[in-house]
């Protein structure tokens, strides 16, 4: 059986692979020296319609899906995963919650400059105390003559500080629910809003061009329609689109191996040591051999997960398969690709060594790797104490 993707995506593939290539490697080095968001570039991929693809035409989307989103993430992963966290995060968190969760209203006022890529939107659940663990959420949201009134603070937000950073929808407790646990809802905060703070961006081990930043609310105040989908079901409905999320870094993974794969091909058709090229060694084709294996393997995993999305089907199990499979071996890849190059693959010059800082994220963001262990395990029915 083999699996090949539609005409459209590998028409896509080439796009983004070109932008990749021309507009986002050659300055990738740069970003990540100064930590500074290639702005520019950003809105770029908003001309390009790649914030917009998993949306419909009728809020201006490109009536595409998961496999096309996964398609221009790979891509971009290949070069730099600063880019591609932000495109991830831009449309996976911050604009695919309002588009699933909210009224017609909030569909006006916000989706049309986010899928355009003209605006970006972040999503706020992780706290200092509280992330996976739901019930230990300390942010608390009061509703106070017509408005949600919001105190609390949240960690490590992506695309919370940008220049165009337009919302934050945060996870707050609203109220206790009939057992009496805490009930979680989700309000949507605009930038600027009085009492809305982010703080200075983290100081992080890699992603150095990707925006992320603690956030705190003081008072914040927020007209009562800011309030996303039912009360008390904030957290669930998240959880309902994070499987989405795991397929998406799973690409991202994809990309990283790739990424590597290509640049030790070259760098040991090149590196010439002891009379000839470094890829004459069986040491050195093996590992690359098992770079090509380890993308293949990642690659079918995370499609056949996008496809079952795509297609309706249940895919919890596969996209957590996905994820745990092609995040850990992203970081192999990483540590792969840095010892072929030797001594230049510790040099932050070589986007192998970029890579190998960066990639360590993606086995802990949008669920670690033992949360994927988890559900896999049980949908394997095995006991759940």
């Amino acid at each position: 059986m083999t699996y090949e993707l539609s005409p459209d995506a590998e028409a896509l593939r080439k796009v983004v692979r070109d932008f990749a290539d021309n507009e986002v490697a050659p300055h990738a080095a740069a970003w990540d020296r100064d930590h500074a968001f290639p702005l520019d570039v950003v809105l770029a991929m908003g001309e390009l319609g790649l914030f917009g693809i998993p949306f419909p035409a009728s809020v201006g989307g490109g009536d595409g899906n998961l496999t096309l989103l996964c398609v221009a993430i790979e891509e971009l992963a290949r070069v730099d995963q600063s880019v591609s966290i932000t495109l991830e995060a831009g449309v996976g968190l911050g604009t695919n919650p309002i588009w699933r969760f909210g009224t017609p209203e909030q569909h006006e006022r916000w989706l049309g400059d986010l899928v355009a890529g003209r605006a970006l939107a972040g999503f706020g659940l992780t706290e200092p105390d509280a992330g996976s663990d739901a019930g230990a959420t300390r942010t608390r949201a009061e509703l106070v003559d017509g408005h949600w009134v919001i105190n609390g603070e949240k960690s490590f937000i992506t695309n919370s500080g940008t220049p165009i950073t337009s919302v934050v929808t945060v996870t707050a407790v609203t109220g206790t629910d009939d057992a009496g646990r805490p009930a979680i809802s989700t309000i949507v905060v605009p930038s600027g809003t009085p009492g809305f703070e982010v703080q200075p961006a983290y100081r992080k081990m890699g992603w150095h061009a990707s925006d992320t930043h603690g956030l705190t609310f003081t008072d914040c105040a927020v007209p009562a329609d800011h309030l996303l989908g039912a009360e008390g079901r904030g957290f669930a409905n998240f959880l309902s689109i994070l499987d989405e999320g795991r397929v998406a870094i799973a690409a991202m993974a994809v990309g990283v191996i790739q990424g590597c794969l290509e640049e030790c091909q070259r760098y040991a058709n090149e590196r010439v040591a002891f009379g000839r090229a470094i890829g004459a060694n069986q040491a050195i084709a093996f590992a690359i051999a098992d770079l090509a294996v380890s993308a293949e393997a990642a690659r079918l995993l995370t499609y056949r997960a996008a496809a079952l999305a795509d297609a309706g089907r249940p895919y919890k199990t596969e996209a957590a398969m996905a994820k745990l499979y092609a995040t850990e071996a992203a970081v192999s890849a990483t540590r792969t690709a840095t010892q072929v190059f030797g001594g230049s693959g510790y040099m932050d010059e070589t986007p192998v060594a970029r890579h190998y800082r960066d990639a360590k994220v993606l086995e802990i963001g949008e669920g670690t790797s033992e949360v994927q262990r988890l559900v896999i395990s049980r949908a394997l029915g095995l006991p759940v104490r």
